[in-house]
């Protein structure tokens, strides 16, 4: 956890950003097949020491807050379990690893998919190769709603991440994603507690989510999000 950067959620308007957190596009790269296999960053943000980001999706100067969730009358409240993440996922089991979905936190970025998908990879890791791309398309995933989990050590295993926040883009679903908040930065909800500090997680911000302030993929249906920056 860091002392000074954190994102804060304010009643029915932006999240506050404090502690010069980076800002950055992150891309959501795939293969021939349309299959989600990497992350692209691109360009860097201005990125004060304090911030404003859009949560209702209606902002002209995304993704900073343009005061439009006061016109609209934007309904941020935030309906997310404050429940721990291992207390919310279902875990599967495998020789090596195990596998913790917490299924509401998704996301939508399909890195899960690749290679018959990491659910029925779990139980294929004694493989040195599977565990080792299972670990890698775990990982990948935005939102923190798959963990993988070191049998051995009874450990998850972790990317490592800079405290920053990610503009998600998603070309392939021809739209723009949530925010991408990496590196244990504090979450605090509107009415001053302190979400669990993850790692991974995925903050709405076309404002259509009903996990608020989490992203559940809403972005990506009709009418599609975007924000204008891929």
């Amino acid at each position: 956890m860091s002392s000074h950067k954190k994102i804060t959620v304010s009643a029915d308007g932006p999240y506050l950003v404090s502690g010069s957190v980076p800002l950055s596009l992150q891309t959501i790269g795939v293969n021939k097949s349309g299959g989600s296999t990497a992350w692209v960053e691109g360009k860097a943000l201005p990125a004060p020491t304090q911030y404003a980001l859009c949560r209702c999706g209606g902002s002209k100067t995304k993704p900073f807050c343009d005061g439009t969730h006061a016109k609209i009358r934007f309904d941020g409240t935030e309906t997310a379990s404050r429940e721990p993440i291992m207390e919310q996922a279902k875990l599967l089991d495998g020789p090596t690893m195990q596998l913790a979905d917490g299924e509401a936190l998704c996301a939508f970025a399909r890195f899960c998919d690749p290679h018959g998908q990491v659910w029925n990879q779990v139980e294929r890791t004694a493989d040195p190769k599977v565990r080792e791309g299972f670990i890698l398309q775990v990982g990948n995933c935005p939102s923190g709603r798959l963990i993988a989990i070191d049998k051995e050590i009874g450990e998850p295993v972790e990317p490592e991440l800079e405290e920053s926040i990610g503009l998600v883009e998603d070309p392939a679903q021809s739209c723009s994603g949530p925010l991408w908040v990496r590196g244990g930065i504090q979450l605090i909800g509107a009415d001053g507690r302190s979400y669990e500090i993850r790692n991974r997680m995925t903050l709405c911000r076309c404002g259509r989510s009903e996990n608020k302030p989490f992203c559940n993929g809403m972005h990506a249906s009709d009418p599609k999000f975007h924000d204008g920056l891929g």
